[in-house]
């Protein structure tokens, strides 16, 4: 039988989020019900509540969550009833082109639940990227649900469902980043500092921080920055290159995505550097740069989505790293609420006061 429970919506375009009543149907085939304990507040779920994704609404929002499995559908094999898993939103096909190349963190046809949660008068919801997490309980399908350790924190492991992985796996998984490399990190919000613990733990010799806030630049410096640099104050490319002979760094990450950054991170490179994309630009920005220099400076341009990650491989992964005290990622919980303070985690995380609010469940 379908079951009511709690969540958190958004019924309209910058309307406040309102904490509703919802009913969640009994998982068909391929399908799982997962009881939520944690869900980290991101800013793409602000996104979705400011009309910045699509006009879908309402939508369930919600989706760096770790949870316990309570049930499953018809065929399922992968997790069972009991199960402590990470939501993600990259359920892969195994089927498409690029799964079929063997690369599956490059899936096409990623997909989700097929059955749709609602509201008590029969509403249907569109839960953000597929998994609709600020609730007491949600429907996914079975590829979007990864076991691990159920010996980790339900508030740290269930930030691997995006922000977290996206920065790690943008340093590690897309950029590359080796032991004695130099790196520069654009940007130190949750995704930034991901990339810079990423970074560490992999050996990079020398990790520049680059924002505006010094709190941030602070909380840089907690993930393993060697130095950080005020971008108000210094110029970036010409600090970075200071900081490196004159050459530049290895890898930049550009983790703020605006056109700016990304020429900063363009010419902070060394020549044969590369230059990754994990911050996301809007659909109205454009870059006006001259071709001869994309031409002179070689290396590796990217763009990393989600960090390039298969989170059937980099999850355990990095949970056991964790669990070893060598990924420190419960430097990013910065506070945990309840499933109705998400509206005022929002202004919280728009101001910058916080790496990542918490619901526990």
């Amino acid at each position: 039988m379908s079951q009511t429970v709690r969540g958190v919506i958004a019924r309209s375009a910058k309307a406040p989020v309102e904490l509703v009543d919802i009913v969640i149907p009994d998982p068909g085939p391929g399908e799982v019900v997962v009881a939520i304990q944690a869900c980290g507040v991101c800013h793409t779920d602000l996104t979705y509540r400011e009309g910045g994704i699509n006009d879908e609404f309402p939508f369930l929002l919600g989706h760096e969550a770790a949870g316990v499995v309570e049930s499953v559908g018809e065929g399922v094999t992968h997790v069972a009833a009991g199960d402590f898993v990470i939501l993600n939103w990259r359920a892969v096909c195994g089927e498409c082109r690029a799964c079929k190349r063997g690369r599956p963190h490059l899936c096409f046809d990623t997909h989700n639940a097929k059955q749709k949660m609602t509201l008590t008068d029969g509403t249907e919801l569109t839960p953000a990227l597929g998994i609709g997490a600020f609730a007491d309980k949600t429907l996914v399908a079975e590829g979007q649900c990864t076991k691990v350790d159920p010996a980790a924190d339900p508030a740290v492991a269930g930030l691997l469902g995006c922000g977290v992985m996206a920065g790690i796996g943008a340093a590690i998984n897309t950029g590359a980043v080796t032991r004695n490399d130099t790196v520069a990190v654009i940007g130190c919000g949750g995704v930034g500092d991901a990339a810079i613990a990423g970074a560490n733990l992999v050996g990079a010799k020398t990790i520049i921080a680059v924002d505006t806030d010094n709190a941030k630049l602070n909380w840089a410096r907690d993930f393993g920055a060697t130095h950080t640099i005020n971008a108000r104050e210094l110029d970036p490319v010409e600090t970075i290159q200071d900081l490196t002979d004159g050459f530049g760094v290895d890898v930049v990450i550009d983790a703020v995505g605006r056109p700016e950054t990304w020429k900063q991170a363009f010419y902070a490179r060394d020549l044969a550097g590369t230059v990754v994309l994990v911050g996301v630009p809007t659909p109205d920005m454009r870059l006006d740069m001259p071709m001869i220099d994309f031409f002179s400076h070689g290396g590796s341009l990217k763009s990393s989505w989600y960090g390039d990650c298969l989170p059937e491989r980099d999850f355990p992964t990095l949970i056991s790293l964790y669990l070893q005290g060598r990924l420190p990622l419960e430097k990013f919980v910065t506070e945990r609420i309840s499933l109705d303070a998400v509206e005022e985690s929002f202004a919280k995380m728009h101001g910058g006061q916080v790496l990542r609010s918490v619901v526990v469940l």
